[in-house]
């Protein structure tokens, strides 16, 4: 039987590009270890093959494409890849797909925190993991071959429990990002200059975050080093992500909370104080606000899992 061939997007509707945390689930936080596994068949069959464009505002994405075809939307541009193929996708970059039915591999979604856990230490790979990729693989190749053993042993471990899963988990994924990095960056997107440097502040305002949140520093402090005010840096975020620069920062906060609640024994009040709180009330009413329950309560039944 002849394989399908997906088609092309239908052009952008009215309103602002959706900001997801995996698609379909706005305003839902990642999962508390920032990894999350599927295959491309679990969401996108539930969407009849096509993902509309979106962007993450903090989650980075490999697609490893074993079968089939699909059509990649990478900001303004389209293109089509028969598998095997790669498809990186960094944070804050517009994508979308639309796969031939059928289509079978996986996609790997990354808190773009946990990615610089990993690699920090090599600074150039993390620098050129912000650009896209669109790789087009030599079927029965060494390195292809590698590639998806090792995205079938990084699912293996997902689903499983055996002993040193954690670092298992992070050994695949570092594997699986340095050789995307390794491939030639898709061709550069066709931004306005102006959109170019917007997406820019905002990756180095969300790495100010990351350094900083533990002191819940002023927006001012964080707007400072990008060499923009904070009313232009709250519109850039408005505009792109959909919130406030504050709500950032507060975002980062919350997650970090749920960790440190869902995944030690540290008492509420040495959170509170971890976490730049003056005092524990006040952490007890900001957590109560943005997700229902107290902290304890969060605690006792499990959380988020």
């Amino acid at each position: 039987m002849p394989e399908s061939r997906p088609k092309s997007f239908s052009r952008s509707r009215a309103g602002a590009t959706p900001v997801y945390s995996l698609y379909g689930e706005e305003g839902q936080a990642p999962a508390l270890d920032g990894l999350h596994l599927e295959s491309i068949a679990e969401r996108s069959r539930l969407h009849n093959w096509e993902i509309q464009p979106h962007r993450h505002g903090a989650l980075v994405q490999l697609l490893l494409i074993e079968r089939g075809r699909v059509l990649v939307r990478m900001d303004e541009d389209e293109r089509e890849l028969r598998a095997p193929a790669l498809v990186w996708v960094p944070a804050l970059a517009v994508h979308g797909f639309r796969f031939a039915p059928e289509t079978e591999g996986l996609v790997v979604t990354l808190d773009q925190g946990r990615l610089r856990d990993l690699l920090d230490h090599l600074p150039d790979l993390l620098e050129s993991l912000a650009e896209p990729r669109l790789v087009p693989l030599e079927r029965g190749a060494t390195v292809t071959r590698a590639l998806f053993a090792v995205g079938h042993g990084l699912r293996e471990d997902y689903a499983g429990a055996a002993a040193w899963r954690g670092p298992a988990l992070d050994h695949a994924v570092a594997l699986l990002a340095t050789q995307a990095a390794r491939f030639g960056a898709a061709e550069p997107a066709t931004h306005a200059a102006g959109e170019g440097r917007a997406l820019q502040h905002l990756a180095r305002y969300r790495e100010q975050v990351e350094r900083h949140y533990r002191r819940q520093p002023p927006v001012a402090e964080l707007a400072a080093p990008l060499g923009i005010t904070p009313t232009q840096l709250n519109r850039l975020c408005r505009r792109h992500l959909h919130c406030s620069a504050l709500a950032v920062l507060h975002q980062r906060v919350l997650l970090e909370a749920k960790r440190e609640l869902g995944y030690t024994n540290l008492m509420v009040r040495q959170i509170a104080d971890g976490l730049g709180f003056a005092d524990p009330a006040y952490f007890t009413r900001f957590f109560l606000k943005h997700t229902g329950r107290a902290p304890t309560d969060w605690r006792e039944h499990g959380g988020g899992r």
